[in-house]
């Protein structure tokens, strides 16, 4: 506390009693607690951004896996596709919907497909792909077979072979690996159909 006295200016001590001794302790306990938790949050936060993103299935081209309006979790840092993943695939187009489709064929692989067994072939030995709807029809504007994948792209098909715009596609056909932002982890929505992707 200051005090004026003789023309003097001091500081007159004051010795805090017990009770403002624990109000400032728990005060500061208080502070230390929420910087804490703002700083964990901030990290977590950062984290989250850089390894994963949260997407909304958009359409029918994945069922029965997934089905439109399904939210799932995606690992977006350092990932590299493997054959079998289930991906999401930017756009040149910022107004359309991502892709969501799996990935059939990697680099320098061969895919043909025989629509009349209602099997993809790669490499020459038919995939068994127990997750799929019955693929009946070819594209209207479909590549030619066989097809090998060019250097540095994919090779993606949806779930929903019949309803699915994929790379059996011209338009689209294979898919630049930078394309990729990332692969489905887990169906969080709706939470009755959960589910885990290896």
């Amino acid at each position: 506390m200051l005090n004026k006295k003789n023309g003097y200016i001091y500081y007159e001590y004051h010795e805090k009693t017990e009770k403002e001794e624990i109000s400032e302790t728990a005060w500061k306990s208080v502070f230390r607690w929420l910087y804490a938790v703002v700083g964990v949050f901030f990290v977590f936060s950062l984290l989250w951004s850089i390894v994963f993103h949260i997407v909304s299935v958009d359409g029918y081209s994945m069922q029965p896996t997934l089905n439109d309006n399904d939210s799932i979790f995606v690992y977006t840092f350092n990932y590299a596709p493997s054959e079998g993943d289930i991906v999401v695939i930017g756009t040149d187009d910022k107004d359309m919907p991502l892709l969501i489709k799996r990935v059939i064929a990697l680099e320098n692989q061969t895919v043909d497909v025989d629509y009349k067994k209602g099997v993809v072939i790669v490499d020459g030995k038919p995939l068994e792909e127990k997750y799929i709807l019955p693929m009946t029809k070819p594209l209207k504007n479909e590549i030619s077979y066989p097809y090998t994948v060019p250097e540095n792209c994919v090779f993606v098909m949806g779930d929903n072979r019949d309803e699915s715009s994929d790379s059996r596609d011209k338009a689209l056909s294979s898919v630049d690996e930078k394309r990729i932002i990332g692969k489905a982890l887990f169906r969080f929505y709706p939470f009755s159909d959960m589910n885990i992707y290896e």
